[in-house]
């Protein structure tokens, strides 16, 4: 009997092996064009933040006028380190961003821990924020007569769903999952839309009125701004969540059509279309809300809709949940890349970096990410572990910016297809460094010690299964019935990290 099992598994193998062989130039095919990653950009970034974020920075500022340059300076550092990331992203032809980066430029340790990091809570965290936000706003807009511990169980079951739904668009097809992003985006889009028309029209009724712009005016908008300089890298923090995903093309550069042009291009176009929205329906909040009743607002977007839609007032939330159903896809569709690209390199199992042998996508990455981001549904809140966890975000951005300058330093005539202004990854590096300090000496919290420990924890799996490559024994039977049971196939390695 034991003979008869261990000839049929090793038939297995030989099938599996002769399916490698087969599949052996099989890869994340080139399917994001301009408008995709345009999409991407956009669909991801414009989540939850504009409608939740306005508040959390007006209460650290505590004036209209400094929350207002808060998020123009957030956009200003989000484009720096875009296209600090784009030039990197054009020497190094690698799904993955930060980890492929880290990895060629500082090691695989640094690689290794930022997808220890990402992989198992920053990425599926963020997922199942903008996925709880969407249960949130179906629950009380269709179900609002249920008891709370009623809503709080229905909201989490649409967020599982939502999560779920992606998932299958993104594992079935990368086309599915661009459509959805641009069809969300464009959604997305004409709920600022119509949030900056009404918010200008009762602006300029009122300079029509009074010849002032309310709480805009120049000579009140900065009375009683926050004099705690340390207070704001916490205002800088909601104002980047809102910004956050702005190096999600650099997940998929090997999916994007010709990445030398498409790349920066698109970051070009993407980032400055979603600043100017967020001051735009900045402005738009302040013409119809005093900046109390902002603060007091759990949901500033509805407030905004009650005050000036009257019955039509239900649009801005369902609006609103085609905006962090978008971002939800987008950032499992980016985020999925990272345990593919973690796979690849031998920094996670390698069937992470399996993709399926008809549909082309990374479908155990991205199922590994779905389910961690359903089980982060369990417990509630997921704010304060973003908030702690924040200040190693940027650590990571740092140190990938900081390989930047580096490799100035170390190859200054290498050939960059695109080069950035050595300005911007300097003044991305100085407020990363910043952003990491800042917080901590404001509120130096147990948690972020706490934050710490479970990040250098990963050292503890890095030197016996990285660097010592021990495998257990079971390892190559689970993979193979992973590959089996999946369709999944190993992909080509790419040996090269500099742009030729």
């Amino acid at each position: 009997m034991e003979m008869k099992e261990k000839k049929e598994m090793n038939g297995d193998a030989e099938k599996a092996a002769d399916d490698t062989v087969s599949h052996e130039k099989v890869g994340l095919k080139q399917e994001v064009g301009l408008l995709s990653g345009v999409a991407l950009i956009v669909g991801s970034m414009i989540g939850s933040g504009i409608f939740v974020s306005p508040k959390g920075i007006l209460r650290e500022t505590q004036s209209v006028g400094m929350s207002m340059i808060i998020w123009l300076l957030c956009a200003i550092l989000a484009m720096t380190g875009a296209l600090s990331y784009a030039e990197l992203g054009t020497l190094i032809h690698k799904s993955g961003a930060e980890h492929a980066y880290l990895n060629d430029i500082w090691g695989p340790m640094p690689a290794f821990i930022f997808s220890w990091t990402y992989t198992l809570v920053i990425k599926p965290s963020i997922i199942s924020i903008v996925s709880l936000i969407t249960g949130t706003y179906v629950v009380e807009s269709c179900m609002s007569t249920c008891d709370g511990n009623e809503q709080v169980m229905l909201m989490k079951i649409f967020a599982a769903l939502s999560i779920g739904l992606i998932c299958f668009i993104n594992c079935y097809s990368v086309k599915w999952a661009n459509a959805v992003q641009v069809i969300f985006t464009a959604a997305k889009l004409l709920a600022l839309v119509i949030i900056v028309v009404i918010g200008f029209i009762r602006l300029f009724q009122e300079l029509y009125r009074t010849g002032e712009t309310g709480y805009l005016a120049a000579n009140t908008a900065f009375i009683g701004s926050s004099p705690k300089a340390f207070s704001y890298g916490i205002a800088f923090y909601q104002g980047l969540w809102a910004y956050e995903s702005w190096n999600h093309l650099n997940f998929v550069s090997e999916e994007l059509v010709n990445p030398t042009r498409n790349l920066p291009l698109a970051i070009g176009i993407g980032i400055p279309l979603v600043a100017l929205f967020y001051l735009l329906v900045n402005v738009s909040y302040f013409t119809v809300m005093s900046p109390q009743e902002l603060l007091s607002s759990n949901a500033v977007a509805v407030t905004f809709a009650e005050r000036t839609l009257g019955p039509m007032a239900f649009i801005i939330p369902i609006f609103v949940c085609f905006s962090t159903f978008g971002s939800a896809n987008g950032n499992l569709f980016a985020s999925g890349r990272l345990p593919y690209a973690a796979g690849k390199e031998g920094h996670l199992p390698q069937v992470m970096s399996f993709i399926h042998m008809n549909k082309y996508t990374p479908c155990i990455s991205l199922i590994t990410t779905s389910t961690i981001a359903v089980l982060m549904l369990i417990p509630g809140d997921f704010d304060t572990l973003i908030n702690y966890f924040s200040f190693a975000t940027w650590f990571f951005y740092c140190a990938t910016v900081t390989g930047l300058l580096y490799w100035r330093y170390k190859y200054p005539d290498l050939k960059r297809p695109f080069k950035v202004p050595i300005i911007c990854p300097i003044i991305f590096v100085v407020a990363s460094v910043y952003l990491v300090v800042a917080p901590i000496i404001n509120e130096p919290l147990i948690e972020f010690l706490y934050a710490f420990l479970f990040i250098v924890a990963g050292l503890i799996f890095y030197f016996p299964f990285i660097k010592y490559k021990y495998s257990p024994k079971f390892m190559d039977s689970f993979t193979l019935r992973v590959q089996k049971l999946f369709k999944v196939v190993p992909t080509a390695k790419r040996s090269s990290s500099l742009a030729k």
